[in-house]
């Protein structure tokens, strides 16, 4: 699919729940030198920070280490409690291109990480939701991030540690999966704050999340009170 243009489009979904997925890339794990997770590591982001295809990432006053992660976003479209692994692809709607935008001095000062991650703005989406049936497996999808057209990370969702249906399962059991809810399902390597050294986002920034098969997101990046 290619970029449909830098028309303002809205999020293609209004999720009722934002369920992210931290380290779930062994290489993005090696560059953050953290441990990687027996188990998924959850994290929640506000609806508020939703935006859409050609819309602004705004850099909120405070922050100078505004970074970029590029994600398969999964859209659930039944509801799902309990769902064993074999089952988890059945209550998928479809998928789209999520960017996982993160105040790096936010999150990491409070010790935990809903104000870095849920700043206005802060989670693009788009620019369609494309349906369950056209992404036949979603553990075989180049994804890819650029800034200004320089590839920023580059892998494959093959390399996840958790994969999809692994991860609605898991999420399920205790926490009950609606239509419209959304699992971000973590970014691999390349992230700025990784980089030596860091690159984060400024403003005229242009990135761009691109998925095969799903769509390529294009945000630009203002500043604040622009």
């Amino acid at each position: 699919m290619h970029a449909l243009d830098d028309r303002a489009l809205p999020p293609p979904i209004r999720p009722g729940k934002i369920i992210c997925v931290g380290l779930n890339y062994v290489d993005h794990g090696a560059e953050t030198g953290l441990a990687l997770p027996s188990a998924p590591l959850l994290f929640a982001k506000f609806g508020s920070s939703v935006i859409g295809h050609g819309a602004s990432i705004v850099l909120p006053a405070g922050s100078d280490q505004v970074d970029y992660e590029a994600e398969l976003g999964v859209v659930i479209g039944q509801p799902a409690r309990d769902v064993p692994i074999s089952a988890a692809l059945d209550v998928v709607a479809g998928y789209t291109c999520v960017n996982d935008v993160s105040a790096r001095d936010f999150q990491f000062a409070d010790g935990q990480w809903l104000r870095g991650k849920s700043q206005d703005t802060f989670c693009p989406l788009g620019p369609v939701l494309v349906s369950a049936d056209e992404v036949p497996d979603p553990q075989a999808l180049p994804i890819e991030c650029r800034v200004n057209g320089e590839v920023r990370q580059q892998a494959s969702t093959a390399d996840m540690i958790f994969g999809v249906a692994e991860l609605i399962s898991y999420i399920s059991h205790g926490i009950a999966l609606e239509p419209g809810d959304l699992i971000a399902t973590g970014t691999p390597a390349g992230v700025g704050m990784s980089m030596e050294p860091p690159r984060y986002l400024a403003e005229g920034d242009v990135v761009e999340v691109a998925i095969a098969g799903v769509g390529l997101l294009r945000n630009h990046v203002v500043a604040a009170g622009a």
